[in-house]
């Protein structure tokens, strides 16, 4: 029973066929060198089946992998879906390859994922970019504006698309609507990375997802907020303005040819009980969380992300006005076995899904709520993160930068010179700089600080930032 405890397996090709293996296992002279055997190295390869001659043969002769796909795409309202095993971030370069030629422009929103900028290296795109507008309050990015957006097509009329992410990375939720108008009206598709967000849509308290929104390509994480095994994303695409010949290439151009048949199998389910139970099971994550964000606003000083302009299954708690050092509430947070996505000095970030309720909400709360109490001091000004508001100055294409001779020089001499890698805070992992961009005084004080606060610098050659790589 536990094999399938919801009887998903009628609906789901690539989860029948995970079964049916783990039931009636052969003797494989295929990959994986483990054989199925769980003596060796232990339980961490169970479950571990390839797609090809595990959950189908190696000519796919079954066809399993796309019907499961059609079955997803039919779910979102797309006309084509293809499964990721790398994430989003396969996904995100996958569609990059998908857009254009090299050289050719495209509509950015600086709010993106590294994954999406090194599609852009990858493609050889160029990038025109857009800024989300920020909330004063709270210092956190918003949507960004189909104005921003129109007028960057008018002053780049040769772009070939619009990417933006949205919900954004602290669940703010912006006009994909109308950003889809700005960019239909100029011919051109709308490109959402939508990863932290794949319930949406499928409750009616849930913001709607980029396509019902009129969005041409949608990439989403089967892993963040559904029950799918890290990794499992997918691309959902309608095809008026997106070659679907070109996206395929795009996929199995940078894709494993040894996919993860678990991975896909569990994305499969996952679409499953989506479609079956996913009103069910997501509005009793909803009414928890709603119950966890009233207890949690009423602690003095804190402010909970909450409105229509945000994801409602994330929990954003802003902590100036508390006093308390968000690393160190999350070190109390880990204590008590309660990790959160995301922790600085002024902003906790707690995903919540449809496999959470109210037993693990009331855990999450109260260690927050105790975690306060212990680090409560001064209340302080919001500060806003830099990296929304550092402007970009593009002095060489990313992927001309990215293949450049480089050098590492000492960080402060860096200032002035071209950047020749992608660095960015982590959390929420959007660059700073980024290959090509001129490093900027205010580029440079952004990640000292974000560094000094305690926060990772990620993707650096050098994450001390002793030293930065620039264009020789």
């Amino acid at each position: 029973m536990a094999a399938d405890p919801r009887g998903l397996r009628g609906d789901a090709p690539l989860l029948d066929a995970w079964l049916r293996f783990r039931e009636q296992p052969p003797t494989p002279f295929t990959i994986p060198g483990h054989k199925q055997r769980t003596d060796l190295v232990g339980d961490v390869v169970a479950g571990d089946v390839p797609l090809y001659g595990g959950l189908d043969t190696v000519k796919l002769a079954g066809g399993l992998l796309a019907d499961a796909e059609a079955r997803a795409a039919a779910l979102w309202g797309a006309d084509v879906c293809r499964f990721s095993t790398g994430g989003a971030t396969h996904a995100n370069q996958a569609v990059a390859l998908a857009l254009g030629r090299p050289g050719d422009r495209v509509v950015v929103s600086r709010t993106l994922h590294r994954s999406l900028l090194l599609g852009l290296v990858l493609a050889g795109l160029v990038p025109v970019w857009v800024r989300p507008d920020v909330d004063p309050a709270t210092g956190l990015p918003l949507g960004v504006p189909p104005a921003a957006v129109a007028r960057a097509l008018a002053g780049a009329p040769d772009a070939v698309a619009v990417l933006v992410g949205d919900p954004s990375y602290v669940g703010t939720v912006g006009d994909v609507a109308g950003l889809a108008d700005a960019a239909h009206a100029h011919g051109v598709p709308l490109v959402v990375d939508g990863a932290w967000a794949a319930h949406a849509g499928f409750h009616p308290d849930l913001p709607r997802h980029a396509l019902q929104l009129g969005a041409d390509v949608l990439v989403t994480s089967a892993h963040k907020t559904l029950p799918a095994w890290s990794q499992a994303a997918l691309v959902l695409a309608r095809t008026d303005r997106v070659d679907p010949a070109r996206l395929d290439a795009g996929v199995e151009a940078t894709a494993t040819t040894s996919p993860a048949g678990a991975v896909q199998a569990s994305t499969d389910a996952a679409r499953a009980l989506l479609a079956r139970d996913g009103e069910q099971l997501l509005g009793a994550a909803l009414a928890a969380t709603a119950r966890a964000r009233e207890r949690l606003a009423a602690v003095p000083g804190l402010v909970v992300l909450d409105g229509p302009g945000t994801d409602p299954l994330k929990l954003v708690l802003v902590l100036p006005g508390t006093g308390a050092d968000g690393s160190l509430v999350e070190q109390d947070l880990l204590a008590a076995g309660v990790p959160v996505e995301a922790a600085e000095r002024d902003l906790l970030v707690a995903v919540v899904s449809l496999a959470d309720d109210d037993a693990t909400l009331q855990r999450f709360t109260d260690a927050v709520v105790a975690s306060l109490q212990r680090r409560r001091g001064p209340a302080r000004a919001v500060v806003g993160a830099a990296v929304y508001a550092v402007d970009p100055d593009q002095v060489l294409p990313p992927r001309e930068a990215f293949f450049a001779v480089a050098e590492p020089v000492p960080f402060a001499a860096a200032v002035g010179r071209v950047c020749a890698e992608l660095v960015a805070p982590y959390p929420p992992g959007i660059p700073v700089l980024a290959p090509g961009e001129r490093v900027t005084e205010a580029a440079a004080a952004a990640l000292l600080a974000a560094r000094d606060a305690g926060v990772r610098v990620a993707y650096a050659a050098d994450p001390t930032l002793a030293t930065l790589r620039v264009v020789r």
